[in-house]
């Protein structure tokens, strides 16, 4: 994805690319010109020595001779120094035309350089932006502070793992961060009610990824990073939704992020249950590796965090004293 920044600054002064280009052979023209004046005077003070030897009636050739390497060596002085103007004027063109170009080269720098601090302020701004929406959707959703963040560093590390780089990165880490975003369109009373919910009551609760569509969809520079909102309850097997995608049909954003969001709701607390042990997770992932999950997340995320472990990774999923969050 690309950011156009429009900037309103004060135009600078116009460049004149055509004389630019034009002007690099003002130098090569000018020794052309001034070689041909040279040869046809060398031909023509030829053609008049020759003339003064072979005149029969002139009474002291010697004096036309001499009178002829008097008018080259006048001219050819004359010559010379209209030559060396030409040439000075041709070189002077030179500098000129490079001193444009380095002008110009520079301007082009600067405002390359000031349109990538324009990008990156932007983004900066939007990143605060959607982060101050994550830790909203956290208080009103009644989760520890902090979850957004711990399921987007982790599903970033995962994605990294299985060969996301670059732009496409940045796309799974805001969509993590707004995975659940269409739940400001899920009543309260859905949302925090403390016992299980009716068919009903699920039947809204399971449209949040509809209202994320609905309310990314529109923006452009989030367009890119629907495709977690939107499918993170795709199954592998097809019995997710909301489209009931299956298999590859799911994106792989949403892949990923789907393992990383069961772990971290198996590791949670929750009114019915303490949290999960690390091993208890790991099998559950597995156990549904192929059904729930794609294979290969669940196969990557299972070295990953177990690498992280032997590591000494510092995990707050951990923490037993998480509340609860209905998914």
């Amino acid at each position: 994805m690309s950011i156009t920044i429009q900037r309103h600054d004060r135009p600078e002064e116009p460049v004149d690319y055509q004389a630019t280009a034009g002007s690099g052979g003002a130098l090569a023209t000018a020794r052309r010109t001034a070689t041909i004046v040279m040869l046809v005077y060398a031909v023509l003070a030829a053609l008049w020595l020759l003339v003064a030897y072979l005149v029969p009636t002139a009474p002291q050739p010697g004096a036309y001779v001499l009178q002829g390497l008097a008018f080259v060596a006048v001219t050819g002085g004359l010559l010379y120094s209209f030559t060396a103007r030409i040439l000075a004027r041709a070189t002077e063109r030179e500098r000129q035309a490079a001193e444009r170009e380095r002008q110009a080269a520079e301007q082009l720098d600067r405002q390359r350089r000031a349109l990538e601090r324009a990008n990156r302020a932007l983004l900066a701004s939007y990143d605060t932006t959607l982060s101050g929406w994550s830790r909203a959707l956290d208080l009103r959703d009644r989760e520890t502070e902090g979850h957004s963040a711990r399921v987007t560093a982790l599903a970033v590390r995962l994605a990294q793992a299985m060969g996301i780089s670059g732009e496409q990165l940045e796309h799974v880490r805001r969509g993590a961060m707004l995975h659940d975003i269409g739940k400001i369109g899920v009543p309260d009373a859905i949302l925090h009610k403390p016992g299980p919910l009716a068919d009903d009551e699920w039947a809204v609760m399971r449209k949040h990824p509809e209202f994320a569509y609905t309310l990314l969809a529109p923006i452009d520079f989030l367009r890119p990073v629907l495709d977690i909102p939107y499918c993170h309850h795709e199954r592998w097997n097809g019995t997710g939704y909301p489209r009931g995608l299956a298999g590859e049909h799911i994106p792989l954003a949403a892949r990923i992020f789907a393992v990383v969001d069961v772990w971290d709701a198996l590791r949670s607390d929750r009114p019915y249950r303490r949290a999960w042990s690390h091993e208890q997770a790991l099998r559950y992932l597995r156990m549904h590796a192929g059904t729930l999950f794609d294979p290969d997340v669940v196969r990557t995320f299972c070295a990953l965090i177990e690498r992280e472990r032997q590591a000494g990774f510092s995990q707050s999923a951990a923490s037993p004293t998480r509340r609860w969050r209905r998914v």
